[in-house]
């Protein structure tokens, strides 16, 4: 530790977002950056506590104490090495991680911990820019092939680990570029997709082969894929869609989040989609239903996109504001958390339950019916009951977004073509190193364990990757 009184008189300090007026009025990213010397005081603040909780709380087991010691001494190439220790992506995890970490910060009781997510963000673009990262191909190959299905965090973490161990890895993305939902789910002002693209491009001179634009279980049949690799890791994430069953769900006007957001991103790197198809909420009361991060970058494409509101509800209750005694530290707050989409503008409401779209005389909405509800305990099961209290309104709204979360992989392809058993979910189901019902065949992430998070993916990824190099090498012996 550097600076054993630093977290005592240096107070936590952010880099903030780009002013709203500027920032809705294009995709770039809305996060700011401080000046070295402040980055390094932040850095500074870590108390390198006998009992790291921020290690303890992430899924990577990132060794952040000793990466924030480099950064306070400006060792930049050592901060580095040991991030990427156990963080294939920090450029990745570094924008868009909700900071597991910092939440059980010891310094997180006095609400100040330290900014490492904004620190780790800084060490891997320094360390880009001061040329410490450049491609690092394997000096030997073993002689298996293995095959990813699938770009997101998980597979490209999956196929780095592999590819380091000399594994040649192909990589299959049924989409017209890699990337997963680090490219078409999360919107360009929180991930500049530039930054995909860097480390795509480290990734194929180190000898990782992808394959885009196809479609595995398709234009790849199973028996083909267990024919012509050693091994399979499945890593498609899980696309299914939470719905809403109820009337006038198919009018125009109502879409999945994701149909949005897609889109969006394929708009602004450059592809022309016609008229007809194109969504968009300009001079549009948009309403957001689902109060998780995907609506939150529904909130802020609809505000870049022009609405006229933008209104966002959830069937949940209101979190507690600051302070849940339910969830104390060194454990995740469930705590009201408003985004820097929020901040832009946005009527939020809870307890909300939607009864019906409404059309207008050309069959494209126009108001959402909605009832409030409450949660009662149930006093002998201890459950929480949805009640309906009869409290009927309607809320103004010409494009509906649904943004309920996801609930499983899509079984319709390779995963029912492999004939791997899944869990009561629906989920690949697998072993702690990742291993399905089928020898061969691994899964990681989403696919395996339903939406969860880039953090989460990258971790399973790894876990992965270290299933199948055991796998491969004992299958030598």
């Amino acid at each position: 530790m550097g600076n054993p009184t630093a977290f005592l008189n240096i107070p936590r300090k952010e880099a903030g977002y780009r002013p709203i007026h500027d920032r809705i009025n294009d995709y770039g990213e809305v996060e700011q950056t401080l000046n070295t010397e402040d980055r390094r005081l932040q850095a500074s603040r870590c108390m390198e506590c006998g009992v790291p909780f921020c290690h303890w709380s992430c899924p990577l087991g990132n060794r952040q104490p000793e990466w924030q010691d480099r950064l306070y001494k400006n060792d930049i190439k050592g901060a580095y090495e040991l991030l990427t220790m156990t963080d294939d992506f920090p450029e990745f995890t570094g924008r868009v991680c909700p900071a597991l970490c910092e939440k059980g910060c010891v310094l997180n009781k006095q609400h100040e911990p330290v900014t490492i997510r904004e620190n780790e963000a800084a060490i891997v673009e320094r360390a880009f820019n001061e040329g410490y990262v450049f491609p690092r191909p394997p000096k030997r190959r073993s002689g298996f092939r293995v095959a990813v299905v699938g770009s997101g965090p998980a597979g490209l973490a999956c196929a780095n680990q592999l590819n380091r161990r000399g594994h040649s890895v192909t990589v299959f993305e049924k989409n017209e570029t890699p990337g997963g939902l680090l490219r078409f789910g999360i919107p360009d002002f929180k991930l500049n997709k530039s930054v995909i693209d860097r480390r795509l491009d480290l990734l194929m001179k180190e000898g990782i082969e992808f394959k885009c634009g196809v479609k595995v279980g398709e234009d790849v049949t199973a028996e083909e894929l267990l024919g012509e690799f050693d091994a399979v890791c499945l890593a498609m994430g899980a696309e299914v869609p939470r719905d809403l069953k109820a009337e006038g769900r198919d009018l125009k006007g109502v879409h999945f989040a994701l149909e949005l957001l897609q889109q969006q991103n394929r708009v602004n790197a450059g592809a022309e989609i016609g008229k007809d198809e194109r969504i968009s909420a300009k001079g549009k009361n948009v309403l957001v239903i689902g109060g998780g991060d995907t609506g939150s970058d529904c909130v802020g494409t609809a505000h870049r996109q022009g609405a006229l509101s933008v209104t966002q509800i959830e069937i949940m209750p209101k979190p507690p504001v600051g302070e849940n005694p339910a969830t104390p530290w060194p454990y995740w707050p469930v705590v009201l958390k408003t985004s820097s989409s929020h901040m832009e503008g946005c009527d939020r409401r809870w307890l909300l339950d939607t009864r019906r779209f409404i059309p207008d005389a050309d069959g494209r909405v126009k108001e959402v019916e909605v009832e409030e509800v409450l949660w009662e305990k149930d006093s002998q099961s201890g459950r929480m009951n949805l009640v309906h209290t009869g409290k009927i309104e309607t809320i103004k709204a010409e494009l509906v977004l649904l943004a309920m979360g996801f609930t499983n992989p899509v079984a319709e392809g390779i995963i029912d073509a492999l004939g791997v058993e899944k869990d009561a979910r629906g989920n690949v189901k697998v072993g702690d190193n990742g291993q399905s019902s089928i020898d061969k065949v691994f899964a990681a992430g989403d696919v395996s364990t339903g939406a969860s998070l880039v953090v989460r993916c990258i971790a399973s990824g790894r876990r992965a990757a270290k299933g199948i190099h055991e796998f491969l090498t004992a299958s030598k012996e």
